[in-house]
């Protein structure tokens, strides 16, 4: 980089009255830029590709055509592509069937490059989250499927059920507060548990795995165990669980009253000895439940009943990630009816999502940790999204070439610095009372389908 100017030699002097009147947002280009170095993104496609393939049209030009799509900059495809058809040089439809055709294993790969590559950057800020359990590294394991699209698949016009454009399986740790995997499935019929298989090749020893009743299958189970890695799953009352001995109580955790007892699963040959922790709610669950069991094979020396209990409550932490992408970042466009399209919309939501969870990274490391986790996911993203189309008249793409190559340790200390400018009150939280009893009122209107199931019948 050169020209640099008065903000401590880093940064040409043109973005000076960005910076300071628009922070976040001079953070996340600079953010994505650097996630989105063309070079690396068409070689991640050459590597990842089965059957696609890049000629006048590359990825990488994809990528950025979508990106401002999910980020609201462009209000649909057709808007981002007319913008871009100089340059681009191919018709509206060869982006549509780019769109239409977009491998998934290339659109999982989006989010494992963008943890790869923010997770050196969050080290060198020194603002990794304390470890929930200390000498493991915790993953937290939820799925997601994506909100009903618009019918602009002829198939949808002639039902009245919505068309779901699939479901994703996506992997979150804690620590560094990224999503570093997802897995994704077209049918938006599909169970969560048909993907469990691949998230065993994830899991290595040392990890904690935190999810749901829904992922709790015997056979999850003994490959987790198998393959040296711990869990804390709540179980599902469909499936068996042999007892053993008394159960114990434990003292209370948050929200009630703690039991322990010894327990096995067995399937084809195989055992794994755990333990599970009651909880005796003190208020029943939305669902009704009075009790709820969590199923650990944890040492009981390194996490108490008490301890398992508080990691499975943190499992929230993902469900907000996913809050995030569909309320606070508007990232999830549902003019997106073909499913691989849709579905890598998610992903490069998702990259976004990471790359807020960078900017906070940012933050902590120059202002008080509790002020930067009080700020409003709704605030930021409005001075992030809103102040994108004027900087980008004023700084077109080729000004933000320069952070395209920049390493780690130069990444961090150029957003330490810009975050300096940030002010963490101007976005704090508005506090609310608590949430009074609502009554709502059930109306079904045609229920959903699969787009996925739609498609294979019309081939």
């Amino acid at each position: 980089m050169d020209n640099y100017s008065e903000v401590e030699g880093m940064m040409p002097a043109v973005f000076n009255t960005f910076i300071e009147r628009a922070p976040l947002c001079v953070m996340a280009r600079i953010t994505l830029e650097s996630l989105f170095d063309e070079g690396r993104l068409n070689q991640l496609f050459e590597s990842t590709a089965q059957r696609q393939y890049h000629r006048e049209l590359l990825f990488s030009q994809v990528v950025e055509l979508m990106m401002s799509v999910v980020l609201r900059a462009d209000k649909s495809v057709l808007a981002a592509y007319r913008k871009r058809a100089d340059s681009l040089r191919v018709s509206d439809e060869a982006v549509y069937q780019k769109l239409k055709c977009q491998e998934l294993g290339v659109s999982e790969a989006l989010v494992r490059d963008s943890a790869e590559r923010l997770t050196p950057v969050i080290d060198q800020l020194k603002a990794r989250h304390q470890p929930l359990l200390k000498g493991y590294r915790v993953r937290i394991l939820d799925g997601n499927h994506l909100a009903a699209s618009e019918r602009r698949i002829g198939e949808l016009r002639r039902t009245w059920a919505r068309g779901l454009p699939g479901r994703a399986l996506a992997v979150y740790e804690p620590e560094v507060d990224l999503v570093t995997h997802v897995l994704l499935t077209p049918d938006g019929h599909a169970s969560e548990r048909s993907l469990l298989d691949r998230v065993i090749p994830l899991v290595r020893a040392g990890d904690v795995w935190i999810a749901d009743r829904n992922f709790h299958t015997q056979k999850f189970l003994l490959d987790l165990a198998g393959a040296q890695g711990s869990f804390v799953i709540r179980q599902h009352g469909t499936v068996p669980c042999q007892l053993l001995g008394e159960r114990h109580a434990r003292g209370r955790c948050e929200t009630g009253q703690l039991y322990e007892q010894q327990a096995r699963t067995r399937q084809d040959g195989r055992t794994v000895k755990m333990r599970r922790i009651t909880i005796m709610l003190d208020e029943p669950t939305r669902d009704g439940d009075t009790e709820i069991h969590i199923l650990t094979n944890l040492p009981s020396k390194e996490a108490t009943a008490r301890k398992v209990a508080e990691l499975y409550q943190k499992r929230w932490r993902i469900e907000n990630r996913f809050y995030e992408v569909t309320q606070t970042l508007e990232c999830e466009p549902n003019t997106l009816g073909y499913p691989k399209a849709a579905l890598f919309a998610f992903c490069l939501a998702m990259v976004a999502s990471n790359a807020v969870a960078l900017l906070k990274a940012s933050l902590r490391s120059v202002h008080d940790a509790e002020a930067v986790a009080d700020m409003s996911h709704h605030y930021m993203a409005t001075d992030i999204v809103e102040p994108i189309a004027g900087m980008l008249i004023v700084l077109p793409a080729e000004e933000w070439k320069i952070f395209r190559s920049t390493q780690p340790a130069e990444l961090a200390k150029l957003l330490r610095t810009i975050a300096s400018h940030v002010k963490p009150t101007y976005y704090r939280k508005a506090k609310r009372g608590p949430k009074k009893p609502v009554t709502r009122l059930f109306v079904r209107n045609g229920g959903h389908v699969s787009t996925h199931k739609l498609l294979l019948a019309r081939n």
